[in-house]
């Protein structure tokens, strides 16, 4: 029960920390979003410090139901999901290795009346040799009480997180690598009549200390027929953490057929990196008629030179045969 509610929680929180989002993390019962300043209402919480610096900040807790809502609260990591590039955060119970180890909030429970708010202060210390660049996670607010799912042994807790965006002064570093790259491409026996698709996959890892927006471009060249020469790639993270890796996998109608080498360019922040491996897919028709061609050029070679050669033994023998005696 405990692994489902932590599933769970971290679906509801990786809702809540779309990138596009500009309202507060809702999900219909409560919502957690930063205190406005003076200037300008915040959509999360924008920070900036140098290593061994203390940061304070206020969080509004918002009750949207008819009951009291009882709260607990924490910070957290946020990653990247291997299995889309989805940012979420880590579970209360997992192990912290930076913002959720930087900060605590100034209550830990809190109990929200009925349509109403709540104002909790929090702080992060910054140690003294964080690294620079950035560093993402969450004020998590979360519901302790299990409530059914969709099976009859699955428990849920709910929960919401408002995005902690922490960069560390000192020098910024965007990096990309693009690593283990894939094309597998898949035509019918007899072009044109069956489906062919495409599918390419690859991982991509942030190795840099900035939070990057990847843009991706796939090349393929050679001898080829059919198929798109160039394609973006649309199933990438829309944000992608420091350090954090993701498989990237995406895939559609239609395929080239011959040889040749694909290239994946992936670009952010002003940086790119590249990844490149070779294709060979030629039908089996095709190739069952270039390997007659080419037995067929092989024999007629061998045929040839057996003629050649059995005629010059016939004459050959002949000479030796009619040879006048010496006396």
């Amino acid at each position: 029960m405990r692994r489902a509610s932590v599933a769970t929680l971290l679906l509801v929180v990786l809702t809540a920390f779309l990138p596009a989002q500009a309202r507060a993390a809702d999900n219909g019962e409560w919502s957690v979003e930063p205190a406005d300043s003076a200037i300008t209402p915040r959509t999360a919480f924008q920070l900036s410090a140098r290593p061994g610096a203390t940061l304070a900040d206020r969080a509004v807790v918002s009750n949207s139901t008819g009951e009291p809502l009882t709260l607990r609260l924490h910070l957290a990591d946020a990653y990247n999901t291997p299995r889309d590039g989805g940012l979420a955060v880590r579970g209360s119970e997992e192990t912290q290795r930076d913002v959720g180890t930087w900060g605590r909030p100034e209550q830990d429970v809190v109990t929200v009346p009925a349509h109403a708010a709540v104002t909790v202060a929090f702080t992060l210390a910054v140690p003294a040799d964080a690294p620079p660049g950035d560093h993402v996670g969450a004020l998590v607010a979360v519901d302790e009480r299990v409530r059914p799912g969709a099976g009859s042994f699955i428990g849920v807790r709910r929960a919401v997180g408002s995005r902690i965006h922490l960069r560390v002064e000192g020098a910024q570093r965007p990096a990309l690598a693009v690593e283990g790259l894939r094309l597998t491409t898949s035509n019918p026996p007899v072009p044109g009549t069956g489906d062919s698709s495409t599918t390419v996959s690859f991982t991509l890892h942030n190795t840099g200390n900035v939070t990057l927006d990847p843009r991706a471009t796939l090349r393929i060249g050679g001898v080829r027929i059919g198929g798109p020469a160039t394609r973006q790639l649309t199933n990438l993270p829309a944000e992608l953490l420091p350090g954090e890796q993701v498989r990237v996998t995406e895939d559609w109608e239609g395929a080239p057929s011959g040889w040749g080498e694909a290239t994946v360019t992936v670009t952010a922040g002003g940086i790119g990196a590249t990844g490149s491996v070779g294709f060979l897919d030629l039908p089996w028709i095709l190739l069952a008629a270039a390997l007659a061609l080419a037995g067929g050029g092989a024999a007629v070679l061998l045929a040839r030179r057996r003629r050649r050669t059995g005629r010059g033994g016939r004459t050959g023998r002949g000479g030796r045969a009619g040879r006048p005696a010496v006396g």
